[in-house]
């Protein structure tokens, strides 16, 4: 009896210790230090545009392949505008229209191309018509348009039918006398510019070397946008590029997330 009496003494005092141990072990987890979580540090923010959708459904799986933000500047009126712009959309990218404008030099010009000579209602209906062949536009580029951007009278009337649509306007910048920026400020019209073309030469070389300029842009500045066209080179060094980007901090957005 007395041997049973103490093991049961024995038994409940190493429950006890046990207990006890327990709680002291949970109260100095409960008071440890956290592990401090670090903010992630985004480096700076670069939009990437792709111009002149609409000719051809050639670079579709290509650029299905990139799963970043892309804005996507579709042509109006050609046989493939509608059709590349609903399923660009449908695939979570930005659409904007690319309007064409009146250039100096005498290329061939786009259907329905906005001159300076043409009068207001001719501009509003050309504009009205494109986005009905480019819905889902959250903007307008200018395709061209280095005489154009230089017209105020001109400028001012695109500009107008813009901000009743509400619609911003991203300047590709074909002209260093542009009349843009100052015009959408006093308009209090949205408004974003490019700073680096990116396939001026389609090699593959020089489009990183330009992605790269863009990347330091974007880090002095805190935002760069950089403009590329719908060809199969250019999307294919992009989707080589950009992860690589983000792992070194920088953010791809839309360009409606730069426009000010």
């Amino acid at each position: 009896m007395k041997r049973d009496r103490a093991y049961k003494i024995t038994i409940i005092a190493l429950a006890a210790l046990l207990i006890t141990e327990s709680v002291l072990l949970l109260r100095l987890w409960s008071v440890r230090p956290k592990k401090e979580i670090k903010p992630v540090v985004i480096k700076g923010k670069i939009a990437i545009v792709i111009d002149d959708w609409g000719y051809n459904l050639n670079n579709l799986v290509v650029l299905e392949e990139i799963k970043y933000p892309l804005t996507l500047s579709v042509l109006p009126g050609l046989s493939y505008s509608l059709r590349v712009a609903e399923s660009l959309y449908k695939s979570g990218f930005e659409i904007i229209l690319h309007l064409p404008m009146e250039p100096y030099e005498k290329f061939r010009l786009e259907a329905n191309t906005i001159m300076t000579t043409m009068d207001e209602p001719t501009i509003r209906g050309i504009i009205a018509q494109d986005l009905l062949s480019v819905p889902h536009a959250k903007g307008v580029s200018n395709h061209m348009g280095s005489k154009a951007t230089e017209s105020l009278r001109t400028m001012n009337i695109i500009f107008g039918e813009l901000k009743k649509r509400k619609l911003y306007f991203l300047d590709s910048l074909v002209s260093s006398d542009s009349l843009c920026f100052d015009l959408t400020r006093k308009m209090r019209l949205g408004f974003a510019k490019r700073d680096v073309f990116l396939d001026n030469q389609e090699d593959s070389a020089y489009i990183k070397n330009q992605i790269y300029k863009l990347k330091t842009r974007a880090k002095v500045y805190g935002e760069a946008i950089g403009i590329g066209h719908d060809r199969e080179m250019t999307l294919k060094v992009l989707k080589e590029i950009m992860p690589q980007l983000e792992r070194e901090g920088y953010k791809f957005v839309f360009v409606s997330e730069l426009v000010h």
